[in-house]
C-alpha cells in the first residue's frame, strides 16, 4: 500500500531522528510524532481493527526501515498502552498475530499501571484454537513471571483471580512460577482459595513444586484462607495435599484434620481485592 503524503512525510522525519538519536527533538520532530502516533493507534487499537490493513501498514513502515517499524509498533499513548496492549485487551488476536510476526514488539513493555500485554491476557477472551495459539506465542515471547508495578501481581495471579482456567493452564505450560508472591505475600493458590476456584486450585496443586505451606504477610496460608472464606471443599483438598506431603517423609506424624470450629484468630486473614482492574 501507499502511505498518504502527510503520513509518509512524518515517517521520513521520524526516520531521520532515529538515525541521529542524540539530535534535539525540534518542532518538526514533535509534529511528525503527533501525526504518526494517533494515526497508528486509530488504525490498530480499536476493537474492530482490520488485520490485513494493519499488515499493509506494517509492510509500508518496514519498507522505510525496520528501525522505523520497531519505533512505530511500540509507540504508546498517554497511559503507556501500545498497540499490543490494546489488541490483547480487545481480544483482537488476528491483529495481535500480525504485530508479533514482525518480531519487533516489546512484549514486556509496561503501561503506566504497570501491566504488560501478557498480563492483559488474563482478561482477554479466547474464541478459537487460533486465538489460543497466538496467546501461547505471546507468552513464549515474553516474561510470564513479570510483576505489575502497582501490587506485584503476575499474569498467573490475574488469571486465577478472574477464574480463567484456560489461561491458568496456558501460563503454567509456559513456565509461570506458581510460588511467586505479590506485595502482600499472596500466591496464585491463595487467590484461588479465596475466590473459591476449585478447578484452578486442583490445577495449581498438580503443578510440580507448588508450595502449599507458604504464608502471606499476615501469616495466613492457603488452607487458613480457604477455611476463612468458607471454601470447605478446597480446604479438604489442601489438607489432603499437605498430609500426603508429610507422610512421604518417614517418621512425620499425621496431624488432625482441621475443621471450621478449630480455626483460630491466627489462622484467618483479611481478604484482599485481586487488584486486577486495568485502566486504559
Amino acid at each position: 500500500m501507499v502511505l498518504s503524503k502527510e503520513l509518509l512525510s512524518a515517517c521520513e522525519v521520524l526516520q531521520k531522528y532515529l538515525e541521529s538519536p542524540n539530535a534535539h527533538m525540534d518542532e518538526e520532530m514533535k509534529l511528525a510524532y503527533t501525526t504518526v502516533l494517533p494515526y497508528w493507534l486509530r488504525l490498530s487499537c480499536h476493537k474492530e481493527a482490520d488485520p490485513e490493513l494493519v499488515s499493509q501498514h506494517l509492510a509500508a513502515f518496514r519498507a522505510i526501515s525496520p528501525q522505523l517499524l520497531e519505533f512505530v509498533i511500540n509507540m504508546a499513548d498517554a497511559n503507556g498502552n501500545t498497540a499490543l496492549h490494546y489488541t490483547v485487551s480487545h481480544s483482537n488476536f488476528p491483529v495481535v498475530t500480525k504485530l508479533l510476526e514482525t518480531g519487533l514488539c516489546h512484549v514486556d513493555q509496561q503501561n503506566k499501571a504497570g501491566y504488560t500485554a501478557i498480563m492483559l491476557t488474563a482478561l482477554a477472551a479466547s474464541r478459537s484454537e487460533s486465538d489460543m495459539e497466538t496467546i501461547v506465542q505471546l507468552l513464549n515471547m515474553g516474561n510470564v513471571n513479570a510483576k505489575a508495578s502497582q501490587a506485584g501481581q503476575t499474569a498467573l495471579m490475574l488469571a486465577v483471580s478472574h477464574g480463567r482456567l484456560d489461561m491458568v493452564r496456558a501460563l503454567l505450560a509456559s513456565a509461570a512460577d506458581v510460588n511467586l508472591q505479590d506485595d502482600d505475600g499472596s500466591t496464585a493458590l491463595m487467590c484461588a482459595c479465596e475466590h473459591g476456584h476449585t478447578e484452578i486450585v486442583r490445577l495449581l496443586l498438580a503443578t510440580p513444586g507448588c508450595d502449599v505451606a507458604l504464608s502471606d504477610n499476615d501469616g495466613s496460608t492457603a488452607l487458613s484462607i480457604a477455611l476463612e472464606a468458607g471454601q470447605n471443599d478446597i480446604a479438604i483438598m489442601l489438607y489432603a495435599h499437605l498430609n500426603f506431603a508429610k507422610t512421604t517423609s518417614p517418621g512425620t506424624p499425621k496431624q488432625p484434620k482441621p475443621d471450621n470450629a478449630a480455626v483460630t484468630a491466627s489462622d484467618t486473614s483479611n481478604t484482599k481485592d485481586d487488584g486486577g482492574g486495568i485502566s486504559h
